[in-house]
C-alpha cells in the first residue's frame, strides 16, 4: 500500500514525505485534493494540513534548485503594477516582484506550478523567472497588494490605450465553435493587439503566427530577417486563429482552405496601419501571416529610398515623360511596391488620370483609381488593362506582368501615349528583357516601349550607435570582392556590433538599385535578340552600376556592411 502510494507522489510530495514533514498518505491525499480544487499543492498543504510553511519552502528550494527569497520587507505599494492581470495572480497564486531589463521575477510558493510561469510570460510578453517564497508570507503579500490596486482591469503592459481601443474590428461570421470553449477571450484580444502594436513599434514588415505539434510561436520579420518574439501556450492556437480571423472579417468556421482578409489599426486621427492577412491550414492548425502595410511609406519621398543621385535623376526623368514603360524588378520583399508607389505619389496631380491594377491593393492612395484584380470572377490584369484604356488614362500601374496577354496590352498602352509602370520577378535589369522576350513579346515592341528598368534589393542598414570601422579586411580581399581602387580611396567600411538600440548591429534598411535606361545601343541588342549577358555588358560600358557595385558603394559610404552586401547580392 505504502509503496503504491509513494509511487503516485509527485517530486515535491515525495521529498516532503521522505523528509518526514508529511506522511505518504497525506501527500497522496494532498495531491488529489489540490488537483480537484485547482490550487497549488503547497497552498493546500499549508492552509489545510497546517504544514510548516518555512520548512516546506526550504525543502522545495533544495529539491528544485529555485532560490528561497524573504519578501517580508517588501512594500506592496512598490510592487510593479499593471504587468499581470489580477485574475492571473489570483488563479496561480503568484505575484510579480520586480523587473530587470526584459526579465520579470515572479514570487511563487510552489516551484512545480510551471503553468503559472508560462501563462504570465504569455500575457506579458516578458521572460519570466520564478522566485520561491514561503506560502504564508506570499498569501499575506498578495492580499495586501490587491488592496492597494486602484485599477483591477489592467492586464498587459507597454500598450497605449489608444492603440488597443482604436483597432477597427469588423465581426466575422461563422459557427460559434471558434475554439474558445466559453472561456473569457479578453486576454486573447489584448495579446493579439499587443503583438500588432509591438510589430509596428519594431518596424516589422510581417507577423507570423505558427502552430506546431508541441509549441506555438510568433515571429516578426524585421529588416528582412525573421525573429521569434514570443511562444504562447500551444493550447491557445485555435483561439488566436479565431481572434485574427474575426478581426480580418474571415469565416471563423472554415479551417480547411486558405483565406484572405484585412485589418485596419488606427494609431491616430490621421494615421492608420493596414494588415493584409492570410491563413494557411497546416498539419497542426492554421498558420496566419500578417503583412504590415503602412501608407506613410509611399509618402516618404524619393530621397528616402536610397537611390544614388544619378539613379534618382534617371527615375525622375522617366516619370516626367508622357509615355513609355518603367519596370521595377526584384524578388518578393525587395521594396518594389514602395518604389512604384513613390513614383505614383510624385505623379498624383489633379490634371492626371491614374489607374492601377493590383493583386492585392496594398496601400490606398487618394486621387488614384485602384482596382483589386479578382481572377475568380474574370477580372485579371489583362481585363483590367483593357478597361483602363477605355477610361482616358494618363498613367497606368500594373501590379505584375505575369503572362504574354498582360505584357502585350501594357506595351500597347505605353506605345499609344500612356505612361505604364509595372513589376516583374527577375534578378537583374538585363534578365527582365530576356524574360519578356521568352514570354513571346516581340523584340521591336520592347526596344521601342521600355524606357527604364530598376532592379532592386533591400540591405540592412548599420546601426549608427555601435558600428565600428572594418580595418581588419585585407586590401586584396576588398579588390576581389569588387571594390575599385577609386572607391576604396574614399571608403569608410564598417562592421556591425549590436547594442540596445538595434538588432545584431543593424537598424532599418537601405535600398540597393540597378537603374538602366534603354539607350539606343541597348535597344539594338534587344532588336537583335541578344542575351542578358550582352545587355548587362553594354549597360556596364555605358556607366550603369549593377546591383553588386551599387551595394559596394553603400558599404563604402558606411551605410551597410560587406557581410550584408554578400547576403543580398551575387557576383
Amino acid at each position: 500500500m505504502n509503496n503504491k502510494a509513494s509511487g503516485q507522489l509527485s517530486g515535491l510530495a515525495g521529498r516532503l514525505a521522505a523528509e518526514g514533514l508529511i506522511t505518504r498518505e497525506q501527500g497522496q491525499e494532498a495531491q488529489r485534493q489540490a488537483a480537484l480544487e485547482r490550487i497549488p499543492l503547497v497552498k493546500y498543504l499549508v492552509n489545510t494540513m497546517d504544514v510548516d510553511s518555512h520548512r516546506l519552502a526550504e525543502i522545495a528550494s533544495n529539491e528544485f534548485g529555485v532560490p528561497l527569497f524573504d519578501i517580508r520587507a517588501f512594500n506592496p505599494e512598490l510592487l510593479p503594477s499593471g504587468l499581470v492581470d489580477i485574475n492571473l495572480i489570483s488563479k496561480h497564486h503568484a505575484l510579480p516582484l520586480f523587473r530587470r531589463g526584459n526579465r520579470l521575477f515572479i514570487a511563487v510558493s510552489d516551484p512545480t506550478n510551471l503553468s503559472a510561469i508560462d501563462e504570465i510570460k504569455f500575457h506579458t510578453g516578458i521572460n519570466t523567472d520564478p522566485v520561491l517564497v514561503e506560502e504564508r508570507v506570499l498569501s499575506k503579500l498578495i492580499e495586501q497588494w490587491m488592496e492597494s490596486q486602484d485599477d483591477l482591469g489592467k492586464g498587459l503592459s507597454d500598450i497605449d490605450a489608444d492603440d488597443l481601443e482604436n483597432i477597427d474590428i469588423a465581426e466575422g461570421k461563422g459557427d460559434d465553435d471558434d475554439g474558445s470553449d466559453g472561456i473569457d477571450e479578453t486576454p486573447i484580444v489584448r495579446f493579439v493587439n499587443k503583438v500588432l502594436v509591438d510589430a509596428i513599434k519594431q518596424g516589422a514588415s510581417d507577423i507570423h503566427f505558427e502552430p506546431y505539434e508541441h509549441n506555438y510561436r510568433v515571429r516578426f520579420r524585421t529588416d528582412g530577417v525573421l525573429r521569434e518574439v514570443v511562444q504562447p501556450p500551444r493550447n491557445l492556437s485555435a483561439r488566436l486563429a479565431a481572434r485574427l480571423k474575426v478581426m480580418s472579417q474571415m469565416d471563423i468556421s472554415e479551417r480547411r482552405v486558405p483565406q484572405d482578409g484585412r485589418i485596419q489599426m488606427k494609431l491616430s486621427r490621421n494615421r492608420a496601419i493596414d494588415f493584409r492577412v492570410n491563413t494557411l491550414p497546416t498539419l497542426f492548425g492554421e498558420k496566419i501571416v500578417l503583412r504590415i502595410l503602412d501608407p506613410s511609406s509611399a509618402q516618404m519621398g524619393i530621397d528616402a529610398l536610397g537611390y544614388e543621385e544619378d539613379q534618382k535623376a534617371l527615375y525622375l526623368k522617366a516619370l516626367s515623360k508622357p509615355q513609355g514603360m518603367i519596370l521595377v524588378t526584384g524578388p518578393t520583399g525587395s521594396g518594389k511596391t514602395v518604389s512604384l508607389y513613390t513614383g505614383l505619389n510624385l505623379l498624383n496631380q489633379p490634371e492626371r488620370n491614374i489607374s492601377t491594377a493590383e493583386d492585392p491593393v496594398e496601400i490606398n492612395m487618394a486621387g488614384i483609381n485602384q482596382v483589386h484584380v479578382n481572377p475568380k470572377v474574370g477580372l485579371n490584369f489583362a481585363e483590367a488593362l483593357r478597361s483602363f484604356l477605355r477610361q482616358d488614362p494618363d498613367v497606368i500601374m500594373v501590379g505584375e506582368i505575369r503572362d504574354l496577354e498582360t505584357a502585350e496590352i501594357a506595351i500597347k498602352a505605353a506605345q499609344t501615349g500612356h505612361l505604364v509602370l509595372s513589376t516583374l520577378h527577375t534578378n537583374s535589369a538585363a534578365e527582365t528583357i530576356t524574360r519578356l522576350l521568352n514570354m513571346g513579346v516581340p523584340a521591336f515592341n520592347l526596344a521601342t516601349s521600355v524606357d527604364l528598368i530598376i532592379a532592386q534589393r533591400l540591405a540592412r542598414r548599420l546601426c549608427k550607435e555601435c558600428a565600428v570601422p572594418a580595418d581588419d579586411i585585407p586590401h586584396d580581399v576588398l579588390l576581389k570582392e569588387g571594390f575599385t581602387e577609386e572607391l576604396l580611396a574614399t571608403a569608410t567600411l564598417m562592421h556591425p556590433v549590436g547594442c540596445e538600440h538595434c538588432k545584431d548591429g543593424y537598424k532599418g534598411r537601405v535600398g540597393v538599385y540597378e537603374v538602366v535606361r534603354v539607350t539606343p545601343a541597348i535597344a539594338r541588342i534587344i532588336m537583335a535578340e541578344g542575351n542578358s549577358l550582352d545587355i548587362h555588358e553594354q549597360a556596364r560600358v555605358e556607366g550603369f552600376n549593377d546591383l553588386r557595385m551599387s551595394a559596394l558603394r553603400k558599404a563604402a559610404q558606411g551605410l551597410t556592411s560587406l557581410e550584408e552586401v554578400n547576403r543580398v547580392t551575387t557576383d
